[in-house]
């Protein structure tokens, strides 16, 4: 049954894919709605009834190149594949409003609708599909639908320097899996996953260890990992909202699906994969959100969001790898279970800033946040969830961002009872890490927040009244309900969440599993407390209007000390109101400036610009390129225009073709007779 359901899910993609080229613009838009809301609903399905009946396991005969293909669905792949789906629900829901805007560019849309199916698709299967060759193939489909929905607005030229970024990098990635997947191959002869277990289960640690790293590298390149990271910052601002609300909540997730999937079959030392990925993750999480702060593109900020907080679900896989390696069972629950639960939340409250930065940009056609302020005014909606998407990304209670952090500071506090001094320092500074991040994501969400929605309009800009449909904003709500419902009832979660973890640790004992329901329960508390709380306050809010609404109100001018020419430049802007932290972190993050001082008693023009710049992305990608194009461009002169010279190279280039073979011949005629002396 289950093998059906399958091969209908992706027979609808097909059959979708035809459909596309003979419809209408309008029509393409209602039948990717339709054929992606019909898919979620047969995967979601199947991935219920597996947390219920068990996993499911098949096989196809495939070729004789391929061989068998085997299809495992078990409760890793039923959780990423409900996280994806509902992440594409909400995705296709609101980017149908939001591509209206592009109704006049129809081929375009084709491609764009056709691509999306495609990646939805390629993702599911990736989740199902155990069978490396096979796995490859369609990881690489997922790269070019992605790619293709990158660059949708390609006659930008940054749009389109993103995406060839993003499918350099993503074959960069696919390079590292091959070599891999082709290693375990030579030594196997099987391209299933399980030959990665009867692999390293009869190698030395050492050759483990490598496997893993090639893994590692090809996952994290995908997951955003510092310093795998380049791609993202620049990806994101390019493709379309609901792109990037795909993208950061989904997309990225694949990689940290494939991290977490080697994890459980690779046989090798776990405690030095643990230190390894605890260390990269907390790099990636602070790296991520001290670049965010001083972003002034929304969505370039949001990105850097993403980076770290892929780095706080690293901190929870390097936690479960501690765990597992000093068989620690509340560190392998507190860990894998808070990176799982981080993962859901993650593509929750990020997908929903991301499609209200696409509200913003659509109602004022700009992202430059020094240009913004005051939309609350106009767009409440929009700014009530930003805002609940702020205060999740924050760990904040009630949302979903705190259960999942919580899970992660448990595990950390509990390790600290251990005799190992090493393993004691490494939480130690994960705990302090974990708190710096926490607090300079407040710090970089009061900005955003703060200087885009609140205050004074600065500029005057594009303004479009249509954005607030119901249409366009009930998807929106709908993940604003479901980060409430994971921050109040996270105990629903409680089975789900162990039936992944048992993978892991087939042996979960029953005090382990108890603590963690318990946990659970002492965070549904703190959940409800916190609403509690939020309802006194709005309780009194309530009262006072009641209380003062007959009073008589008198407006007046505030008495400016004689001073009348008060302008929205007075206020805050995004600068001004990092300016102490960008001072501490000018030294780690390259920040430039542009300064122009007041001179004389009348002073003119007076401003001051700062642009901050990612050191990894200078270090591993311009600075090689600047060389590589120095190198090349010493050979400009061969490209002088003389039609002689071309037909003088090609006769260079034949006579060499043939007498190369005769000058490797003479020589090894000639080596033969030194070796024989």
């Amino acid at each position: 049954m289950e093998k059906i359901i399958i091969e209908v899910f992706n027979l609808i993609a097909i059959l979708a894919l035809g459909l596309i080229p003979f419809l209408k613009t309008r029509e393409r838009g209602y039948l990717t709605l339709g054929v992606i809301s019909l898919q979620v609903i047969i995967i979601s399905i199947l991935a219920f009834s597996l947390f219920a009946n068990g996993p499911v396991e098949y096989s196809y005969a495939g070729s004789f190149i391929t061989g068998f293909i085997p299809v495992r669905i078990d409760y890793l792949s039923a959780w990423f594949i409900l996280v994806i789906s509902f992440t594409f629900l909400t995705g296709v829901w609101y980017g149908v409003q939001y591509m209206k805007k592009y109704m006049d560019q129809s081929d375009n849309l084709a491609l764009h609708a056709g691509a999306f199916i495609v990646l939805y698709t390629s993702l599911i299967d990736i989740c199902m599909i155990q069978n490396s060759l096979v796995f490859l193939v369609v990881w690489e489909i997922m790269a070019l639908a992605s790619f293709i929905l990158i660059i949708f607005e390609h006659y930008k030229s940054a749009t389109l320097k993103a995406g060839i970024n993003f499918l350099i990098q993503s074959h960069v990635c696919i390079l590292f899996l091959t070599v891999a997947f082709m290693w375990v191959k030579v030594k196997t002869g099987s391209f299933d996953f399980n030959a990665i277990t009867q692999f390293t289960s009869a190698q030395p640690i050492m050759v483990g260890l490598a496997l893993f790293l090639f893994f590692f590298s090809g996952f994290a390149i995908k997951a955003g990992f510092v310093p795998f990271h380049t791609w993202l910052p620049q990806a994101h601002p390019a493709a379309p909202a609901h792109i990037s609300g795909i993208m950061s909540g989904v997309i990225i997730k694949i990689g940290i699906y494939g991290l977490l999937r080697i994890l459980m079959l690779i046989k090798t030392d776990m405690v030095t994969i643990g230190f390894f990925i605890l260390f990269i993750s907390l790099i990636t999480g602070l790296y991520g959100v001290m670049l965010a702060i001083v972003q002034h593109n929304l969505k370039k900020l949001l990105a850097y969001h993403s980076i770290e907080n892929i780095g706080i679900i690293g901190i929870g896989i390097g936690l479960g790898c501690l765990g597992l390696g000093y068989n620690n069972h509340l560190l392998v629950i507190s860990g894998f279970g808070g990176a799982l639960l981080h993962v859901l939340n993650h593509s929750l409250f990020k997908s929903l800033l991301f499609y209200s930065s696409g509200n913003v940009y659509q109602a004022r056609h700009t992202m430059s946040i020094e240009l913004l302020g005051g939309l609350i005014k106009k767009m409440p909606h929009t700014g009530y969830l930003f805002l609940i998407g702020s205060l999740a990304i924050c760990g904040l209670p009630p949302f979903n961002g705190f259960i999942s952090e919580f899970f992660l500071y448990n595990g950390l506090f509990h390790g600290l009872v251990s005799s190992n001094f090493m393993f004691i320092l490494f939480l130690l500074f994960a705990i302090l890490g974990l708190v710096m991040i926490g607090g300079l994501a407040l710090i970089c969400f009061t900005k955003a927040f703060g200087i885009v929605f609140l205050g004074t309009q600065r500029a005057e800009l594009h303004e479009d009244a249509d954005i607030e449909k119901p249409q366009r904003i009930l998807p929106m709500y709908g993940i604003g309900l479901f980060i409430m419902i994971i921050g109040l009832f996270p105990f629903l979660f409680t089975p789900s969440l162990l039936k992944v973890i048992t993978l892991y640790l087939p042996g979960l004992d029953t005090l382990a599993q108890s603590q963690f329901g318990d946990m659970l329960g002492q965070l549904t508390k703190v959940g409800w407390y916190s609403l509690g709380f939020l309802a006194l306050i709005m309780v009194i809010y309530l009262l006072k209007g009641q209380i003062t609404k007959k009073r008589v109100v008198s407006l007046y001018e505030t008495w400016g000390c004689a001073f009348s020419g008060g302008t929205p430049k007075m206020q805050y802007s995004a600068s001004s109101f990092i300016r102490s932290y960008r001072k501490l972190a000018e030294p780690i993050l390259s920040i430039k400036k542009v300064k122009q001082e007041a001179v004389g008693l009348y002073p003119h023009d007076i401003m001051q610009e700062t642009h901050a710049h990612d050191k990894i992305e200078t270090w591993l990608i311009d600075k090689p390129i600047f060389a590589i194009r120095k190198l090349l461009n010493s050979f400009v002169f061969l490209q002088n225009g003389n039609i002689q010279a071309y037909i003088l190279y090609g006769f260079v280039f034949v006579g060499l073709a043939l007498l190369l073979p005769s000058v490797i011949e003479k020589l090894m005629v000639l080596i033969n007779f030194l070796n024989q002396l």
